[in-house]
């Protein structure tokens, strides 16, 4: 190491092993946020982003080892440092238009496995690259501390704990520290900027490089001016709010007649308030089906697993007197929202929980139960097992009924829906369905008791609301009694997220079928035009 005074005592070797380690989770976690907005957090994304990673850090050791033995300079280890920390520094700037590029190009070229085609090549093309420079830190290192045999293990080993202590680390800030607090932009920003200190204070103790020192600080600073200043929807030109939680990306806009939370950037509606007091003309409608069914009352109590911004739980305080209304929203940020431009009245009280923990810690039986936790592509598979509904039929009154909103329809046999309908009619004696009009959303409503039907004929027939009972006896001729089939959703087994992702596939291919075939026939040019 030519006599360098800064590794001189190795201190600076384990230092840089220490962040590498730090860098590599922070990037993976900020990997996480920045394609949940596109492709959802499913178990699925994170698999892709893990497998990813790992093939790019596999990489990474076994052409920094060669590297080293061939040329065991500490200078280009930190080369590819400053390399590394310019790329990371780019993401936020740059990831997003990649991510629609390649999205882009793969909803018109094929026709199944979209959203696990894109997710894959976008990390690809976005992570590979600076986590297989990340990579060969460590093979680099072990070359440049070893300095004989006989202490090997010993070097190694604080190499590995070095790098391990700052992976915990780096494990534990992005996700409790900085995104909740700056978001995943800075967050990248940051652990490049960590990157290029140890990079930039390695060559100027050396008096090297000083043009690429020089260039990667200024390419930095150009990445966090204008990185940081690009929302991830950033054709939107009006939103209310744009934001993240440690659970979410926010989006909250606003038109003439509502207002709308998305906690994705491409589609999905989350929660609406609707500005003239009114029905929604979304599934929100349907499930008032529920407490008709249900007969509720002054006093009654009605308990949303599913908060969001409280949509259901402002239509029932509209319609129906002095219902007792809980939600469960384990997201906190979104409650505050909802307080904020949703008007979610003061008196209903939300618990920042999980729903179905929730029911595990609370003692009590309600009148309406309704799950709406299927957010966007995105189920919880603990919220969709034949365990979880025999805990929501434990929390009903005999004569409760539940309504779940389960928003990818899809008429393929074997779908998402055919294994959650199954699931619940395995729990539930009688169970309906309904398919919300316009949309691909179907409302489910289950009970204990045969006279679901005509309880809720004869109390839409007493409502004195003639808008809403018009509304609802429309939406009532569509019931239908369901009939159970054999699929089965268990804590054990219950892979939600393949069966969502077949839904998705069927979804995207009708939605863009038309202007696929413009492409098929036409090429680029022809879409632009038909665009």
């Amino acid at each position: 190491m030519e006599g360098n005074s800064i590794l001189k005592n190795k201190y600076y070797l384990y230092l840089t092993e220490f962040f590498s380690g730090v860098s590599v989770m922070a990037v993976e976690l900020g990997a996480s946020r920045l394609l949940a907005p596109y492709f959802s957090s499913s178990q699925i994304v994170w698999t892709i982003i893990i497998g990813t990673i790992m093939i790019a850090m596999a990489l990474g050791n076994i052409w920094g080892g060669r590297s080293a033995d061939k040329n065991p300079n500490p200078d280009k280890l930190y080369l590819r440092l400053l390399v590394a920390a310019v790329w990371i520094a780019a993401i936020p700037l740059l990831g997003k238009y990649i991510i629609l590029g390649i999205s882009g190009a793969l909803i018109l070229t094929i026709n199944t496995n979209f959203l696990i085609l894109a997710a894959f090549l976008a990390c690809m093309v976005i992570f590979v690259y600076p986590l297989f420079l990340l990579g060969t830190v460590t093979p680099s290192l072990v070359k440049y501390t070893v300095d004989s045999l006989s202490d090997s293990g010993k070097t190694v080993g604080a190499l590995g704990a070095c790098n391990t202590v700052g992976s915990i680390i780096g494990t534990f800030l992005p996700t409790f520290v900085t995104i909740p607090a700056v978001g995943t932009a800075v967050t990248f920003l940051i652990f490049s900027g960590i990157l290029l200190a140890l990079s930039l204070i390695y060559f100027i103790s050396r008096r090297k490089k000083p043009v690429a020192c020089i260039v990667s600080l200024v390419l930095t600073l150009l990445c966090g001016i204008f990185g940081n200043a690009s929302d991830f929807a950033f054709w939107e030109s009006s939103l209310l709010y744009e934001g993240e939680s440690i659970y979410n990306y926010l989006q909250v806009k606003e038109n003439p007649r509502s207002v709308v939370l998305s906690t994705n950037v491409l589609f999905g509606v989350q929660s609406v308030y609707m500005k003239e007091a009114g029905l929604t003309g979304m599934y929100y409608d349907y499930a008032l089906l529920a407490p008709m069914m249900a007969d509720v009352g002054p006093g009654d109590e009605v308990l949303i697993l599913g908060m969001g911004t409280g949509t259901f739980a402002t239509q029932c305080r509209r319609y129906f007197e002095d219902l007792k209304i809980e939600g469960v929203e384990i997201d906190k940020k979104i409650t505050n929202l909802a307080r904020e431009y949703f008007y979610l009245p003061e008196d209903v009280e939300v618990a920042t929980y999980d729903g179905r923990a929730y029911l595990q810690a609370v003692d009590k039986k309600y009148d309406v139960i309704m799950v709406d936790a299927y957010q966007d592509i995105t189920i919880p598979f603990q919220m969709s097992s034949v365990e979880f509904f025999t805990l929501v039929r434990e929390h009903l009154k005999e004569d409760g009924v539940m309504v779940v909103n389960m928003n990818m329809h899809s008429q393929e046999e074997g779908n998402i829906n055919d294994y959650l309908s199954d699931t619940i009619a395995t729990v539930f004696p009688c169970v309906y369905t309904v398919d919300v009009s316009g949309s691909t959303n179907r409302e489910l409503f289950a009970g204990n008791s045969g006279e679901m039907i005509s309880v809720m004929e004869q109390a839409i027939g007493r409502l004195s609301d003639e808008a809403l009972a018009k509304a609802l006896r429309q939406e009532a001729r569509w019931l239908s009694a369901y009939e159970k089939g054999e699929y089965l959703l268990t804590d054990d087994k219950a892979p939600v997220e393949l069966l969502g992702m077949q839904v998705i596939d069927s979804l995207i291919q009708n939605e863009i079928g038309y202007y696929k075939e413009v492409f098929q026939e036409k090429g680029i040019r022809g879409l632009l035009e038909e665009v």
